[in-house]
């Protein structure tokens, strides 16, 4: 991290320390603050997170980007997202702000990010040719190095990582709330607990259907509005 500061200082800018609200960001966010290196904490808003969590990351003293597009012009004009097409992900959050950025990603988080991630920096390509350096400091930690870390080091996680006995809980992970990448059970629960997203996705209209399949959407819009009239209202 040292040395990505030092790559950062010759262009003149800040290391950017990218903070997304979960326990891993709030673990390289600490680590740059106990290197005591020049670094700015950026949340790209994408109006999805979980409640709290822009409140975390003001708390954080965290930069926080707004949306350049609503995730509704998503839908719009792009369909519905899925795990094979998450372009929502590349309009709200995957966009250079610096040129050399540390990311809280973890091998063991999943197969996928084990066989994707094989070294600790690694040059990312954006839209219209734009680069940044991306570094990696906790890619070998496991979720038990995570939990004693934070632990030792005292920090406050998001709300969401407590019970209502206020025990923290390292297998809890944060993210988009409905995103495709969840199963059809954490993704109904998310609308659950979430109603007003439901609204959202189905008053995207426009050219929904046009950059959907048919049966894809069809079954998406029954799913939502199946929770609407309480047909999930309980899930074994």
């Amino acid at each position: 991290m040292q040395r990505a500061s030092e790559m950062a200082e010759k262009v003149g800018q800040p290391l950017e320390i990218a903070y997304s609200g979960g326990k891993d960001s709030d673990v390289i966010l600490t680590l740059a603050e106990m290197a005591g290196i020049n670094h700015k904490g950026i949340y790209k808003c994408t109006t999805l997170d979980p409640h709290g969590t822009i409140t975390h990351a003001k708390e954080r003293g965290c930069v926080i980007l707004p949306p350049k597009k609503s995730f509704k012009q998503c839908i719009v004009d792009a369909g519905f997202p899925s795990r094979f097409r998450r372009h929502c992900c590349a309009t709200l959050k995957e966009y250079k702000v610096y040129d050399y950025a540390v990311v809280g990603i973890r091998r063991d988080e999943s197969a996928k990010r084990a066989a994707r991630y094989k070294e600790p920096e690694e040059c990312r390509v954006y839209s219209k040719k734009k680069k940044a350096r991306h570094y990696f400091p906790i890619l070998e930690w496991s979720a038990q190095d995570i939990e004693e870390f934070i632990r030792a080091e005292g920090i406050k996680c998001h709300p969401l990582y407590y019970d209502e006995d206020g025990n923290f809980h390292v297998e809890r992970r944060l993210g988009c709330i409905g995103c495709p990448l969840k199963s059809r059970k954490q993704r109904i629960e998310d609308f659950k607990r979430h109603p007003n997203f439901i609204k959202l996705y189905t008053s995207g209209g426009g050219n929904t259907l046009i950059h959907t399949r048919i049966t894809r959407a069809t079954n998406i819009l029954k799913m939502l509005m199946s929770i609407l009239f309480g047909r999930y209202s309980a899930i074994a």
